[in-house]
């Protein structure tokens, strides 16, 4: 019989007292399957998929900015989706969010290891996606031409 993976959050658990804690949740992060609609990690793909999400990471990777200075950077997000993306990067623990009290009060965000972490994999899919971009625009022409020729 196949043995199917689940994801940790929904398996049924079965103590083994001959194993640790550590132990315990070392294996059942091996357990965790983004294929799966219910599990966590599908959403963290999900989350970091986002152009936005990109987009502020790799402008924060070169140091802490303010909201500001973020708005100005990113062409084209709005206020709503900039705080948005920000308070959900800030609730996955990729960013961490820093009040300086004054008049205006200053909002500092930045990296988190966590979300230093991130960057190789994200800056990566940035540079792949400006290095290529003629590429993809001249498959998508092709396709259209092909489509309509149909």
């Amino acid at each position: 019989m196949a043995r199917t993976l689940k994801c940790v959050s929904y398996q049924e658990v079965s103590p083994v007292p001959t194993l640790t804690a550590a132990q315990r949740r070392a294996a059942a992060r091996v357990e965790y399957d983004a294929f799966l609609a219910a599990c966590p990690s599908r959403q963290v793909l999900t989350r970091i998929s986002d152009k936005w999400v990109t987009l502020i990471l790799v402008a924060l990777a070169r140091g802490p900015l303010r909201y500001s200075d973020l708005g100005r950077i990113i062409a084209g997000v709005s206020q709503k989706m900039l705080t948005q993306t920000l308070r959900t990067l800030e609730r996955d623990g990729l960013i961490s969010r820093t009040v300086t009290a004054g008049v205006p009060a200053r909002v500092d965000y930045q990296l988190t290891q966590l979300g230093e972490s991130l960057m190789p994999a994200v800056a990566a899919v940035k540079t792949w996606a400006e290095a290529h971009i003629g590429e993809i625009e001249a498959s998508r022409a092709a396709y259209d031409r092909r489509a309509a020729g149909q």
